[in-house]
């Protein structure tokens, strides 16, 4: 089980790195003799530089070496984009009013979204009880195609109950079946009436009447009659009733399922934006921001990659190599709202310093996608993610949501026979000594799979230890002609 890590933790990146499986981590010189942790593993080179202007914007920058990557790399992706701003600076102003405004669409949908998710458990649970209800309809159907006294009486006795309960008012009601037993002394009419097979024709009925003329008094039989026709009549329209509520049940749950992931699919967006507007809390604690000052902190990461093609150990594949250069921007700015020429709005253009660095690597696809894992580990630890609330409410209708909706466009589910199967026959020696008998070749399998681990363990580590791939050469080529290009000492 993973460790549980906070933000507030100091070293919660360093374990993160240990979570996705990245041991070696890099070392950055502070002073003289001392080292410290950087949060990002050791790279087999890497470059750093910090400039910082006073009078020129600092995305000129951020595009100049970006237009490099995606000359060099035919893959390049952002990992990271957040930001942080001083309380009091303008910036700030300006992007919480925008957040405001997305917040509030948020909780309007949310709002709608809950109140719909609690309907659809309100009308998942009337499928259910419609369900249970239909079933005993349908068996006593099926009781139907039989011969009139071989058929099963116990789910037509349950729905004599339920009419007796639900239509006749049960023992309270004197018009009742037990209450004629009561009051009119018609005890046999109640064993008379819960006896009684389903009847498929008025004539079936007809036929058991008078089956039971010789034992029993013509008024009970009369009595007996009259609530036997009541009931067949009341147990076909219910049938019908039933079956016409659910078909309209199940077009109501498909229509108001399709209603909620439409507004899910409109919230989506808005969450999008307000965690992108939503400010970094690691760097609102740093010195460099200022609640006084015009201040305002952004990082920026981008990973850019290219295939060296499959890794290979004794002939087979066991995974694709790339050559890796992840670039990562701190800026530390002052934003100024200028007005601009298109459409008059204000907007921020940020002067200030900026400090990256190249790092190059050699990783596998694993390592690529451990290391994406991370960043966005430490992206919902940083903001956190509102719509997984919103699904794990529809998760907990369980599998019946699916099933009915399913049921609703028609697609009835096939019926899956489980196939047996048949088991090995057991040696003498295992019959006798069971788990302690290990038979020749067993184990072979476990060591050929150990084998095969070493193995691509050991090309793995081969494809690491080459000479200095493009990456390397790349970042060391931006790192020259980018202090060439803005006139720096080279």
């Amino acid at each position: 089980m993973a460790e549980k890590l906070s933000v507030d933790d100091a070293d919660y990146r360093s374990k993160l790195l240990k979570q996705c499986k990245f041991d070696k981590e890099e070392e950055l010189e502070i002073n003289v003799g001392q080292y410290g942790k950087t949060g990002f593993p050791a790279p087999f080179k890497n470059y750093r530089l910090l400039w910082e202007i006073s009078d020129l914007s600092i995305e000129e920058a951020y595009y100049w070496i970006l237009d490099f990557l995606k000359d060099s790399f035919p893959i390049v992706e952002k990992l990271e984009d957040s930001f942080a701003a001083a309380e009091n600076s303008a910036f700030f102003g300006v992007t919480q009013q925008r957040l405001g405004a997305q917040q509030d669409k948020i909780s309007q949908f949310l709002a709608t979204t809950g109140k719909m998710v609690k309907e659809l458990f309100q009308m998942v649970r009337e499928l259910r009880i419609l369900d249970e209800r239909l079933n005993y309809y349908d068996k006593v159907e099926a009781e139907l195609e039989r011969p009139l006294y071989e058929r099963e009486r116990k789910d037509e006795i349950t729905l004599k109950g339920m009419f007796v309960d639900l239509v006749q008012g049960g023992g309270k009601s004197a018009a009742s079946i037990y209450g004629l037993a009561q009051q009119l002394e018609f005890v046999t009419l109640p064993d008379l009436f819960f006896d009684a097979p389903p009847f498929r024709t008025d004539k079936e009925q007809i036929q058991h009447i008078k089956s039971l003329d010789r034992d029993f008094n013509r008024n009970v039989l009369r009595v007996l009659e009259r609530n036997l026709n009541h009931y067949t009549t009341w147990r076909e329209s219910t049938h019908k009733e039933h079956k016409n509520r659910k078909q309209f049940m199940l077009k109501y749950l498909q229509q108001h399922f399709n209603i909620i992931q439409m507004y899910i699919a409109w919230i989506k967006p808005y969450l999008k934006n307000v965690s992108k507007l939503s400010l970094k809390g690691q760097s609102m604690s740093t010195p460099d921001i200022v609640a006084a000052f015009e201040t305002s902190m952004l990082d920026v990461e981008i990973l850019a990659r290219k295939s060296l093609g499959p890794i290979k150990a004794k002939g087979e594949t066991v995974g694709e190599g790339f050559d890796c250069l992840l670039a990562t921007f701190k800026f530390r700015t002052r934003a100024e709202l200028k007005v601009q020429q298109e459409g008059y709005q204000r907007g921020p253009v940020h002067i200030g310093r900026i400090e990256f660095e190249l790092r190059s690597y050699l990783w596998t696809e694993e390592e690529i996608k451990n290391y994406r894992e991370l960043k966005e580990k430490e992206t919902l630890m940083l903001i956190g993610d509102v719509s997984e609330s919103v699904q794990q409410a529809m998760e907990a209708l369980g599998d019946e949501l699916q099933r009915y909706l399913k049921e609703a466009k028609g697609e009835k589910e096939e019926e899956k026979k489980e196939e047996k199967k048949a088991l090995p026959k057991k040696s003498l020696m295992e019959s006798l000594f069971g788990d302690f008998y290990t038979p020749r070749g067993k184990g072979s399998k476990d060591k050929k799979v150990s084998v095969e681990a070493k193995a691509r363990a050991e090309a793995i580590a081969e494809f690491k230890k080459g000479a200095p791939r493009g990456a390397a050469k790349i970042s060391n080529a931006i790192f020259i002609n980018f202090k060439k290009a803005h006139r720096m000492v080279a």
